[in-house]
Protein backbone atom coordinates (compact mmCIF):
# COMPACT_ATOMS: atom_id res chain seq x y z
CA UNK A 1 0.00 0.00 0.00
CA UNK A 2 2.98 2.41 0.63
CA UNK A 3 4.25 1.98 -2.41
CA UNK A 4 1.75 2.17 -4.34
CA UNK A 5 1.06 5.51 -2.70
CA UNK A 6 4.65 6.49 -3.34
CA UNK A 7 3.57 6.00 -6.80
CA UNK A 8 0.66 7.90 -7.49
CA UNK A 9 2.51 11.09 -5.62
CA UNK A 10 4.66 10.75 -8.46
CA UNK A 11 2.51 9.86 -10.97
CA UNK A 12 1.34 13.73 -9.83
CA UNK A 13 4.02 15.06 -9.51
CA UNK A 14 3.50 15.69 -5.83
CA UNK A 15 7.54 16.72 -5.63
CA UNK A 16 7.58 19.52 -8.07
CA UNK A 17 5.35 21.91 -7.05
CA UNK A 18 6.70 23.96 -9.39
CA UNK A 19 4.01 22.78 -11.77
CA UNK A 20 0.95 23.90 -9.81
CA UNK A 21 2.46 27.15 -8.87
CA UNK A 22 2.64 27.87 -12.49
CA UNK A 23 -1.37 28.15 -12.35
CA UNK A 24 -1.94 29.03 -9.09
CA UNK A 25 -0.20 32.45 -8.95
CA UNK A 26 -2.08 34.11 -11.98
CA UNK A 27 -5.07 32.73 -10.95
CA UNK A 28 -4.88 34.49 -6.87
CA UNK A 29 -3.73 37.54 -9.20
CA UNK A 30 -7.47 37.46 -11.12
CA UNK A 31 -9.01 36.85 -8.23
CA UNK A 32 -7.51 40.06 -6.46
CA UNK A 33 -7.84 42.39 -9.12
CA UNK A 34 -11.33 40.82 -9.98
CA UNK A 35 -12.21 41.92 -6.19
CA UNK A 36 -10.26 45.30 -6.21
CA UNK A 37 -8.45 43.70 -2.89
CA UNK A 38 -9.03 40.44 -0.52
CA UNK A 39 -11.18 37.92 -2.33
CA UNK A 40 -11.93 36.33 0.80
CA UNK A 41 -11.10 32.93 2.45
CA UNK A 42 -13.83 30.61 0.55
CA UNK A 43 -12.46 31.65 -2.98
CA UNK A 44 -8.82 31.28 -2.19
CA UNK A 45 -9.23 27.36 -0.64
CA UNK A 46 -11.15 26.66 -3.17
CA UNK A 47 -8.72 28.10 -6.67
CA UNK A 48 -6.01 26.76 -4.63
CA UNK A 49 -7.07 23.11 -3.74
CA UNK A 50 -8.45 23.77 -7.18
CA UNK A 51 -5.62 24.64 -8.50
CA UNK A 52 -3.51 21.48 -6.91
CA UNK A 53 -5.93 19.26 -8.20
CA UNK A 54 -6.62 19.82 -11.62
CA UNK A 55 -2.94 20.11 -12.29
CA UNK A 56 -2.90 16.66 -10.59
CA UNK A 57 -5.07 15.26 -12.91
CA UNK A 58 -3.83 16.63 -15.87
CA UNK A 59 -0.74 14.91 -15.17
CA UNK A 60 -2.47 11.72 -15.09
CA UNK A 61 -3.72 12.14 -18.43
CA UNK A 62 -0.54 13.42 -19.81
CA UNK A 63 1.64 10.73 -18.88
CA UNK A 64 -1.31 8.17 -20.85
CA UNK A 65 -1.25 9.93 -23.57
CA UNK A 66 2.48 10.89 -23.77
CA UNK A 67 3.69 7.02 -22.58
CA UNK A 68 4.92 5.61 -25.98
CA UNK A 69 7.12 9.20 -26.29
CA UNK A 70 8.25 9.71 -22.76
CA UNK A 71 10.07 5.54 -23.59
CA UNK A 72 12.41 7.51 -25.68
CA UNK A 73 13.35 10.56 -23.54
CA UNK A 74 15.71 10.03 -20.90
CA UNK A 75 13.84 12.98 -18.61
CA UNK A 76 10.50 11.03 -18.83
CA UNK A 77 11.33 7.12 -19.25
CA UNK A 78 10.83 6.54 -15.91
CA UNK A 79 7.45 7.56 -15.03
CA UNK A 80 4.94 5.20 -13.83
CA UNK A 81 2.61 5.07 -16.20
CA UNK A 82 5.45 4.69 -19.16
CA UNK A 83 7.62 2.38 -16.74
CA UNK A 84 4.54 0.17 -16.70
CA UNK A 85 4.50 0.14 -13.03
CA UNK A 86 0.64 1.72 -13.62
CA UNK A 87 -1.61 1.02 -15.63
CA UNK A 88 -3.28 3.28 -18.28
CA UNK A 89 -6.81 2.76 -16.24
CA UNK A 90 -5.85 2.97 -12.97
CA UNK A 91 -4.10 6.01 -14.04
CA UNK A 92 -7.33 7.73 -15.45
CA UNK A 93 -8.81 6.37 -12.70
CA UNK A 94 -6.49 8.86 -10.32
CA UNK A 95 -7.30 11.71 -12.50
CA UNK A 96 -10.76 11.05 -12.65
CA UNK A 97 -11.34 11.16 -8.49
CA UNK A 98 -8.61 14.21 -8.74
CA UNK A 99 -10.67 15.92 -11.28
CA UNK A 100 -14.28 15.53 -9.31
CA UNK A 101 -12.82 16.48 -5.98
CA UNK A 102 -11.75 19.60 -7.89
CA UNK A 103 -15.55 19.80 -9.69
CA UNK A 104 -16.68 19.43 -5.83
CA UNK A 105 -15.07 22.54 -5.03
CA UNK A 106 -16.31 24.55 -7.67
CA UNK A 107 -19.76 23.74 -6.92
CA UNK A 108 -19.21 25.83 -3.75
CA UNK A 109 -19.07 28.82 -5.81
CA UNK A 110 -21.69 30.58 -8.72
CA UNK A 111 -23.34 29.26 -11.75
CA UNK A 112 -21.76 30.55 -14.17
CA UNK A 113 -18.33 29.16 -12.96
CA UNK A 114 -19.48 26.17 -12.31
CA UNK A 115 -20.76 25.94 -16.47
CA UNK A 116 -17.29 27.09 -17.26
CA UNK A 117 -15.63 24.66 -15.48
CA UNK A 118 -16.27 22.28 -18.56
CA UNK A 119 -14.64 24.68 -21.40
CA UNK A 120 -11.63 24.22 -18.78
CA UNK A 121 -11.74 20.21 -18.65
CA UNK A 122 -12.08 20.13 -22.17
CA UNK A 123 -8.98 22.13 -22.87
CA UNK A 124 -7.26 20.16 -20.29
CA UNK A 125 -7.57 17.03 -22.19
CA UNK A 126 -7.11 18.22 -25.60
CA UNK A 127 -3.74 19.48 -24.13
CA UNK A 128 -1.84 16.19 -24.32
CA UNK A 129 -2.34 15.02 -27.49
CA UNK A 130 -1.80 18.92 -29.25
CA UNK A 131 1.59 17.95 -30.02
CA UNK A 132 1.09 15.64 -32.41
CA UNK A 133 -1.12 17.99 -34.24
CA UNK A 134 -0.13 21.47 -33.68
CA UNK A 135 3.09 23.40 -34.50
CA UNK A 136 3.43 24.75 -31.18
CA UNK A 137 1.31 23.03 -28.55
CA UNK A 138 2.39 25.73 -25.87
CA UNK A 139 -0.14 28.23 -26.76
CA UNK A 140 -2.53 25.23 -26.07
CA UNK A 141 -1.06 24.69 -22.98
CA UNK A 142 -1.33 28.60 -22.21
CA UNK A 143 -4.94 28.43 -23.12
CA UNK A 144 -5.10 25.75 -20.43
CA UNK A 145 -2.93 27.11 -17.67
CA UNK A 146 -4.43 30.72 -17.84
CA UNK A 147 -8.75 29.77 -17.75
CA UNK A 148 -8.16 30.01 -13.92
CA UNK A 149 -8.09 33.52 -14.89
CA UNK A 150 -11.78 34.11 -16.25
CA UNK A 151 -12.84 31.11 -13.58
CA UNK A 152 -11.25 33.44 -10.82
CA UNK A 153 -13.81 36.84 -12.28
CA UNK A 154 -16.82 34.35 -12.88
CA UNK A 155 -16.26 33.41 -8.95
CA UNK A 156 -16.55 36.87 -7.98
CA UNK A 157 -18.72 38.65 -9.74
CA UNK A 158 -21.08 36.25 -11.74
CA UNK A 159 -19.67 37.38 -15.10
CA UNK A 160 -16.39 37.52 -17.25
CA UNK A 161 -15.49 40.70 -18.57
CA UNK A 162 -13.51 41.31 -21.51
CA UNK A 163 -10.52 42.73 -19.14
CA UNK A 164 -10.40 38.84 -18.05
CA UNK A 165 -9.93 37.26 -21.35
CA UNK A 166 -7.26 39.74 -22.54
CA UNK A 167 -5.33 38.91 -19.30
CA UNK A 168 -5.66 35.48 -20.06
CA UNK A 169 -4.54 36.42 -24.03
CA UNK A 170 -1.53 37.86 -21.76
CA UNK A 171 -1.02 34.98 -19.90
CA UNK A 172 -0.84 32.98 -22.67
CA UNK A 173 2.87 34.41 -23.28
CA UNK A 174 3.74 33.90 -20.34
CA UNK A 175 3.50 29.99 -20.33
CA UNK A 176 4.88 30.23 -23.79
CA UNK A 177 8.13 31.66 -22.80
CA UNK A 178 8.33 28.86 -19.71
CA UNK A 179 7.31 26.10 -21.59
CA UNK A 180 9.54 26.75 -24.31
CA UNK A 181 12.65 26.77 -22.12
CA UNK A 182 11.12 23.35 -21.37
CA UNK A 183 10.79 22.17 -24.63
CA UNK A 184 14.26 23.66 -25.11
CA UNK A 185 15.30 20.82 -22.63
CA UNK A 186 14.37 17.92 -25.05
CA UNK A 187 14.37 19.39 -28.19
CA UNK A 188 16.99 16.38 -28.86
CA UNK A 189 14.63 14.06 -28.44
CA UNK A 190 11.61 15.11 -29.38
CA UNK A 191 13.59 15.82 -32.71
CA UNK A 192 14.34 11.89 -33.12
CA UNK A 193 10.88 10.87 -32.09
CA UNK A 194 8.97 13.32 -33.97
CA UNK A 195 7.11 15.52 -31.63
CA UNK A 196 5.73 19.18 -32.59
CA UNK A 197 7.04 22.02 -30.01
CA UNK A 198 7.69 25.75 -30.13
CA UNK A 199 11.83 25.02 -29.61
CA UNK A 200 11.36 23.09 -32.75
CA UNK A 201 9.30 25.38 -34.34
CA UNK A 202 11.48 28.45 -33.08
CA UNK A 203 14.36 26.58 -34.14
CA UNK A 204 17.68 29.17 -33.76
CA UNK A 205 14.92 32.24 -32.62
CA UNK A 206 14.24 30.58 -29.61
CA UNK A 207 15.95 32.89 -27.16
CA UNK A 208 14.36 36.09 -28.58
CA UNK A 209 11.13 34.75 -29.20
CA UNK A 210 11.02 33.78 -25.91
CA UNK A 211 12.28 37.10 -24.41
CA UNK A 212 9.78 38.50 -26.28
CA UNK A 213 7.37 36.77 -25.28
CA UNK A 214 8.06 37.21 -21.25
CA UNK A 215 7.71 41.39 -22.89
CA UNK A 216 4.42 40.80 -24.14
CA UNK A 217 3.44 39.17 -21.17
CA UNK A 218 4.03 41.71 -18.63
CA UNK A 219 3.33 44.88 -20.82
CA UNK A 220 0.05 43.20 -21.76
CA UNK A 221 -0.63 42.62 -17.83
CA UNK A 222 0.56 46.30 -17.25
CA UNK A 223 -1.82 48.05 -19.93
CA UNK A 224 -4.68 46.40 -18.51
CA UNK A 225 -4.16 46.18 -14.35
CA UNK A 226 -2.72 49.40 -13.53
CA UNK A 227 -5.05 52.24 -14.53
CA UNK A 228 -7.87 50.10 -11.91
CA UNK A 229 -5.21 49.90 -9.18
CA UNK A 230 -5.40 52.03 -6.38
CA UNK A 231 -1.47 51.59 -5.04
CA UNK A 232 0.39 51.94 -8.53
CA UNK A 233 3.70 51.47 -6.75
CA UNK A 234 2.70 48.32 -5.27
CA UNK A 235 2.30 46.73 -9.16
CA UNK A 236 5.30 48.11 -10.51
CA UNK A 237 7.58 47.40 -7.47
CA UNK A 238 6.33 43.76 -8.55
CA UNK A 239 6.99 44.16 -11.99
CA UNK A 240 10.53 45.22 -11.59
CA UNK A 241 11.46 42.10 -9.79
CA UNK A 242 9.85 39.82 -12.25
CA UNK A 243 12.07 41.80 -14.84
CA UNK A 244 14.95 41.19 -12.85
CA UNK A 245 14.35 37.86 -12.67
CA UNK A 246 13.62 37.70 -16.55
CA UNK A 247 16.91 39.05 -17.45
CA UNK A 248 18.69 36.45 -15.61
CA UNK A 249 16.49 33.87 -17.13
CA UNK A 250 18.05 35.03 -20.72
CA UNK A 251 21.08 34.96 -19.28
CA UNK A 252 20.31 30.77 -17.98
CA UNK A 253 19.16 30.14 -21.84
CA UNK A 254 21.72 31.90 -23.85
CA UNK A 255 24.02 28.67 -24.72
CA UNK A 256 20.48 26.72 -24.76
CA UNK A 257 22.11 24.01 -22.12
CA UNK A 258 20.34 21.69 -20.67
CA UNK A 259 21.02 22.15 -17.09
CA UNK A 260 20.09 26.08 -18.10
CA UNK A 261 17.16 25.90 -19.74
CA UNK A 262 15.84 23.77 -17.10
CA UNK A 263 16.88 25.82 -14.42
CA UNK A 264 15.01 28.41 -15.82
CA UNK A 265 12.13 26.88 -16.25
CA UNK A 266 11.59 25.60 -13.04
CA UNK A 267 12.51 29.00 -11.14
CA UNK A 268 9.37 30.13 -13.34
CA UNK A 269 6.79 30.31 -10.70
CA UNK A 270 8.70 32.89 -9.02
CA UNK A 271 7.72 35.42 -12.14
CA UNK A 272 4.59 34.63 -11.25
CA UNK A 273 4.65 35.08 -7.63
CA UNK A 274 5.84 38.49 -7.67
CA UNK A 275 3.40 39.70 -10.49
CA UNK A 276 1.09 38.33 -7.85
CA UNK A 277 2.48 40.11 -4.87
CA UNK A 278 2.91 43.30 -7.17
CA UNK A 279 -1.17 42.34 -7.91
CA UNK A 280 -1.74 42.47 -3.66
CA UNK A 281 0.11 45.55 -2.95
CA UNK A 282 -1.68 47.12 -5.90
CA UNK A 283 -4.80 46.52 -4.83
CA UNK A 284 -4.27 48.52 -1.44
CA UNK A 285 -3.96 45.17 0.19
CA UNK A 286 -7.70 45.84 1.17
Amino acid sequence: MHNKLRLYLDLIRWNRPAGWLLLLWPTLSALWLAAGGFPGWHLIVVFTLGTILMRSAGCCVNDVADREFDKHVKRTAQRPVTSGRISSREALAVGAVLALAAFGLVLTTNAVTIAWSFAALAVALVYPYAKRYVAMPQAVLGVAFSFGIPMAYAAVRADIPWQAWALLVGNLFWVLAYDTEYAMVDRDDDLRIGIKTSAITLGRWDVMAVMVFYGVYLLAWTLLVVPGLKAPWGWWLGVLVAMAQVVWHGTLIKDRSREGCFKAFRLNHWVGFSVFAGTVLGTGLS
